[in-house]
């Protein structure tokens, strides 16, 4: 007789209805909010306290609700195994590398569906706060990777990497992570950091180590922003473009060799350990 196979949670079903969940709970209230902003010229879609209470609210509410379906472990919903701390060295010159060949993909995903003024206006929201360039960093490099990993390599990748083959874990995961940006503009950069951070976790099995990556990427892209006028002045931005793809490419397959022999040493146990 066959024995059923045990289903872990999430599935990538239960994964999507996660992550729509979690959607749905923000746009519920931000929605309304937009529409009274839109017509009466008011601003409460973006006051601190709704802000705030919105945003630890749906957080708390979605970790808990992962956390009761998943029924098992925190340190195994959200593994901290011991991993190489060099392996941030190699991420960033990864994330570096790729964020000059995404600017190009970037410029002809704005040709093919060019992007409304909202959407830069509700982009640039993103990277402002009440509090300068400090309240930028704790809200873009520290609070949202935290969230964010929490939820797409914590919860979803605890189901996806138990009942999937992990090739299959790390493509639905990193897709569910772009999709849930809700733009086309960000799907290139934030599918490839899911496909890394993804990696990343199966790798190492440690949420910090993604978390630390994903605090890498937001940084780099929130120094672009503030100081991209000083970057395009490097001497490397200054070369031609085919000879900056080439140095990016090099400098990208060498990262993910350095993060895959500074990742072996778990591997290896791992296998010893089965056998």
């Amino acid at each position: 007789m066959k024995k059923r196979q045990i289903t872990y949670y999430p599935t990538i079903l239960g994964a999507i209805h996660l992550v729509v969940l979690y959607i749905f709970i923000q746009t519920i209230i931000d929605f309304p909010l937009a529409l009274i902003d839109y017509f009466k010229d008011t601003d409460y879609l973006y006051n601190p306290v709704k802000k705030v209470v919105l945003g630890v609210g749906s957080v708390i509410f979605i970790l808990y609700y992962g956390y009761r379906k998943a029924k098992t472990k925190v340190n195994e919903l959200f593994p901290v195994k011991f991993f190489n701390p060099l392996i941030l060295i190699p991420i960033a010159l990864f994330l570096w590398g790729s964020h000059n060949f995404l600017n190009e993909v970037n410029i002809w995903v704005d040709k093919q569906i060019p992007p409304p003024p909202w959407f830069w206006e509700l982009f640039n929201k993103i990277f402002e706060s009440d509090y300068g360039i400090y309240g930028a960093i704790l809200k873009i490099v520290v609070i949202a990777p935290i969230i964010e990993e929490l939820i797409f390599r914590g919860i979803i990748m605890h189901g996806l990497m138990r009942n999937y083959p992990k090739v299959i874990a790390i493509f639905f995961s990193g897709l569910l992570f772009a999709l849930f940006h809700l733009n086309p503009w960000q799907f290139p950069a934030t599918f490839i950091l899911g496909l890394l951070l993804g990696w990343i976790m199966i790798r190492t099995r440690n949420i910090f180590a993604c978390i630390a990556g994903h605090a890498i990427n937001n940084g780099l892209v929130l120094l672009s922003i503030e100081y991209m006028d000083s970057i395009n002045e490097f001497s490397f931005y200054l070369m031609p473009k085919n000879d900056q793809m080439k140095v990016s490419g090099l400098i990208i397959l060498f990262s993910l060799i350095l993060i895959a022999l500074l990742t072996m040493n778990r591997e290896k146990k791992k296998q010893s350990t089965k056998n």
